[in-house]
């Protein structure tokens, strides 16, 4: 094989190797921050879960109040 081939098919296979690194490396990084992604929603989540629940409690207070300012009239 003339060497100008060889040094051909040597370029090729290494630029195809850093590719294929390139991608992995992406696909990592993409991986990695939709993890981080959920980790924040799920924090947001459970702040709105736990925002609603004290609306309700604050809902019966206020309405227990409210009885009882009636009952003392």
């Amino acid at each position: 094989m003339p060497t100008e081939i060889m040094v051909a098919l040597i370029s090729l296979a290494g630029s195809g190797v850093g590719a294929f690194i390139g991608i992995l490396a992406s696909a990592k990084l993409t991986n990695y921050r939709l993890e981080q992604l959920e980790k924040k929603v799920d924090k947001h989540n459970t702040v709105i879960e736990r925002t609603f629940r004290l609306e309700e409690q604050m809902k019966v207070a206020n309405h227990r109040i409210a009885d009882l300012e009636e009952k003392g009239d």
